[in-house]
């Protein structure tokens, strides 16, 4: 007869692994939000997301009460299913961001871009938010 040594927490270890595992591998499906880029020029407020393997006819700009919202779909291949993966980690389905626009842009007037997966927002600053050069008169 043997002797084996027991260890009454082994399938505690064993729930707090995969517990763990959950937590940290992304998985298909599950909701994400694109990294953004947000940066002010002399004459626009600049927006940059990365949205890799998403479609432009797949993003939706718009602006609703002095709020930007950016909205979309990455979708996931079925048919790369029967390559095998051993690992999915990039996270797909819908996403949606969205940031509040101080009240000195025109937002009358964005343009938006989609160029090799970057979606570039561009909101230009009304003439009255604009620095302006003031001259100074001297007394003769």
């Amino acid at each position: 007869m043997s002797l084996s040594h027991f260890d009454p927490l082994a399938n505690l270890r064993v729930f707090e692994d995969s517990f763990a595992r959950l937590l940290s591998e992304p998985q298909a499906n599950r909701p994400w939000s694109p990294a953004v880029d947000i940066y002010e020029t002399e004459n626009e407020l600049v927006l940059k997301a990365d949205l890799p393997d998403v479609e432009a006819q797949d993003v939706n700009v718009r602006v609703e009460n002095l709020t930007l919202t950016i909205s979309g779909e990455r979708k996931f291949d079925k048919s790369t299913n029967e390559k095998g993966f051993h690992r999915i980690e990039r996270s797909y389905g819908n996403f949606t961001r969205s940031f509040a626009v101080p009240n000195t842009f025109d937002t009358e007037n964005i343009a938006a871009s989609f160029k090799n997966g970057v979606l570039t927002v561009k909101l230009p600053k009304k003439e009255a938010a604009k620095p302006r050069q003031i001259k100074i008169e001297t007394a003769k």
